[in-house]
């Protein structure tokens, strides 16, 4: 960790010691301007030598190849998008115990400008400031407490049991799915929608209805319109009414309708006792608006739907390449699980390999390679001077592939994990850090848990001879439709 230096702000006086090395006078500060990084083109930035070393579906190689060629920190111009990159436990360490009290991220400007074109609320994903803190800390108390969140199992292995057969039905005779991203997009949406909604969409049955169809298809135009008003002015689609704009609008529009009317008939519902329901009692505390509960929910289900869903796609894909490993963990769940008993949050207590199996999948394959901060106030990270106002990116897929801090980087070894003080706690942040962590961490932990249990149970995940395509998408890491994994079912566990 030699060489990084701990964030302050200005103008406190320098700490003693900067991540290993003595600290050295004000005279060492140096600007931001003079971070190191890939070539820049005018008007285009480093976006030409991005392009050429596998495109933007690419980009988080890219950056892992950078973090290797020019440290620890280093700033990269996308265009008009201007950013420092962080990879190192030191860094991310200081910018924890340093931050404010209300961290920013980067501002997603086509949501906002949705939301200030039909007058609608700002979620947690785009709140800043005492309103986000005051709707954080309503989410936060079902959310981010263990003894709340295990209360959700019930519902979640509702889901996993129809997903069970739902495998059985579309499988091959090899165990093979023509569209497993699709599915299991299908189980994660139904699940998480149990969750918030209270309500089953019917997604894992033969004949989906049309409001449920129309619901996904417009999460999925909203996620890939959005991407593009990313990184071209939101203005200008908005004041030239481009396509974009209109799908992206349209797209808004049907899923704050769907969200609306499942959310007002559970309120309904659950009126005369709203401590009885998970979603009813978040409302109840009185510190958030109706617009603010919509639009905060709408916002949850879109962030955990896809990542979740990645996730689990990406631990059976490495449990398939290491069999031994798979298979230790096949022995820890029937050791801990009686015949015929379904997992618990309970159980899930006596499985510490599953939990490091998950870890050691998300470290290699993070489902979210990268994520963002906007500091708020002048700062000095890594002997830089960096003004307010600058993005940061945690590169956390860097960090998971590098030699230095996990030892043997490219190999599937969930034992790693397992000893005490072998890994540094800001090595891994799949889900961020900080007050900034994703509020629904522990709710998507407990999916994935739990899934595990279920599939690995019933099937051998096997691995087929075809090798799978990762691409970056709106910053997900998502694998082929055609994964190349295979479900064959173990002995007793027939379709």
């Amino acid at each position: 960790m030699g060489g990084c230096s701990i964030l302050l702000l200005l103008p406190r006086r320098l700490p003693g010691r900067t991540c290993g090395r003595a600290a050295s006078s004000l005279s060492a500060l140096r600007p931001a301007e003079t971070l190191p990084g890939p070539p820049g083109w005018p008007l285009m930035g480093s976006l030409p030598d991005v392009l050429w070393k596998g495109g933007l579906k690419r980009q988080h190689e890219t950056l892992a190849q950078y973090h290797r060629r020019f440290g620890k920190i280093f700033r990269m111009k996308l265009g008009a998008f201007d950013s420092v990159h962080i990879a190192a436990p030191c860094l991310l360490e200081a910018l924890y115990r340093r931050e404010s009290a209300c961290p920013q991220r980067l501002e997603i400007k086509p949501w906002k400008a949705y939301r200030d074109y039909r007058d609608e609320g700002y979620g947690l994903l785009i709140l800043e400031g005492k309103d986000w803190q005051r709707v954080r800390s309503a989410f936060q108390k079902k959310l981010m407490k263990p003894r709340e969140v295990v209360k959700l199992d019930t519902a979640i292995n509702e889901v996993l049991e129809d997903f069970m057969y739902r495998i059985d039905e579309i499988c091959d005779h090899n165990g093979q799915m023509e569209d497993v991203y699709s599915e299991f997009n299908k189980w994660s949406f139904e699940s998480i929608c149990l969750v918030l909604y209270g309500k089953r969409f019917g997604l894992l049955q033969q004949d989906v209805e049309e409001e449920s169809l129309n619901f996904i298809k417009a999460v999925k135009t909203m996620m890939a319109t959005f991407g593009m008003m990313m990184v071209t002015p939101v203005e200008l689609h908005k004041g030239l009414n481009t396509k974009v704009w209109q799908a992206h609008t349209k797209a808004w529009d049907d899923i704050f309708k769907t969200a609306k009317h499942s959310i007002d008939c559970r309120l309904q519902k659950h009126s005369g006792n709203p401590q009885e329901d998970f979603l009813c009692d978040i409302y109840s505390g009185g510190h958030l608006s109706r617009k603010e509960l919509y639009a905060a929910i709408a916002e949850l289900q879109i962030a955990g739907v896809e990542t979740t869903a990645n996730s689990l796609l990406w631990a059976l894909y490495n449990l398939s390449r290491n069999p031994h490993v798979q298979e230790k963990l096949f022995q820890e769940i029937q050791r801990v699980l009686a015949a015929q008993e379904s997992p618990s949050a309970e159980s899930l207590r006596n499985m510490p390999y599953l939990k490091a199996c998950l870890k050691e999948s998300m470290r290699l394959t993070p489902s979210v390679p990268f994520t963002t901060r906007t500091i708020d106030t002048e700062m000095v990270l890594g002997n830089y001077v960096l003004p307010k106002g600058t993005v940061l990116l945690i590169n956390s897929h860097a960090l998971g592939c590098s030699e230095e801090h996990f030892r043997g980087w490219p190999e599937f070894r969930p034992e790693r994990w397992l000893r005490r003080g072998s890994v540094h706690p800001f090595c891994h942040v799949p889900f961020g850090l900080g007050k900034r962590m994703c509020v629904g961490r522990r709710l998507a932990e407990l999916q994935l848990h739990l899934a595990l249990c279920w599939l690995l149970r019933k099937f051998h995940v096997v691995a087929t001879d075809r090798e799978p395509v990762e691409t970056l998408h709106s910053g997900i890491l998502i694998p082929s439709r055609a994964l190349p994994i295979a479900f064959q079912p173990r002995a007793g566990c027939k379709k």
